[in-house]
């Protein structure tokens, strides 16, 4: 691939260029389409492949029962670039070649944004319960799951204490082997463990500044 087809672009820029479905959602170009069945996904994602080997560019692609999921983004430059948009035609024709339709729900994106007074003093708690690592300096938020499955995260600064309990907090389901792993790092990072009254089921921790998350195994859940 030729460096031309790596030219940057705004989001406003990728958002005229890029054909139905697909949708500039932060710094990604999103979509998804319904494929009534895995196999007919897997010969859409099958196809999606030789195109990008070809264009040696490449989706993140989530293959579910009856959809399929796409995200593009050029991760070696931090944002959209042409190669994302020609790929995503591209395979916007090899959907209507299928005879695939775009997915009834709207491509979304979950960030967590956590308020707080000290921003440095809070961060290390998030990334070591989260097992999150820094993004990079160019992308809008400030901690991303190296797998790139769950929501990044983003830390906004607060003018003045808000002495009420938050109303909302995390839950992190994780796997039992891992657990104390991760509440040792959490709680050396900062963190505070509140309750493990409920413990194996979940344990209750909080950042320097109260922000809650729970770390939640399946070990005496009522499923």
């Amino acid at each position: 691939m030729t460096g031309s087809t790596r030219t940057p672009l705004t989001p406003a820029q990728a958002a005229e260029m890029v054909a139905d479905p697909w949708r500039v959602i932060a710094d990604r170009l999103a979509a998804a389409y319904s494929t009534g069945s895995m196999v007919r996904g897997g010969e859409f994602v099958a196809a999606i492949i030789d195109a990008a080997e070809q264009a040696n560019h490449h989706p993140d692609i989530d293959l579910r029962y009856g959809t399929v999921h796409l995200v593009l983004t050029t991760h070696s430059a931090h944002q959209l670039t042409e190669a994302d948009v020609a790929l995503a035609n591209r395979i916007t024709g090899i959907a209507a070649d299928l005879g695939l339709e775009p997915a009834s729900a709207p491509v979304t994106q979950f960030n967590l944004a956590i308020d707080a007074l000290d921003i440095p003093a809070i961060r290390p708690f998030w990334k070591a319960v989260l097992g999150y690592g820094d993004a990079a300096e160019r992308e809008p938020v400030d901690l991303v799951d190296p797998a790139g499955r769950l929501p990044s995260v983003w830390f906004q600064q607060m003018d003045e204490p808000r002495p009420q309990r938050s109303r909302m907090h995390v839950d992190l389901w994780v796997p039992t082997d891992e657990l104390h792993g991760r509440l040792q790092s959490a709680i050396t990072a900062g963190g505070q463990l509140l309750t493990d009254d409920y413990a194996p089921a979940f344990w209750v921790l909080a950042d320097a500044e109260g922000n809650e998350v729970c770390l939640c195994t399946w070990q005496d859940q009522n499923f």
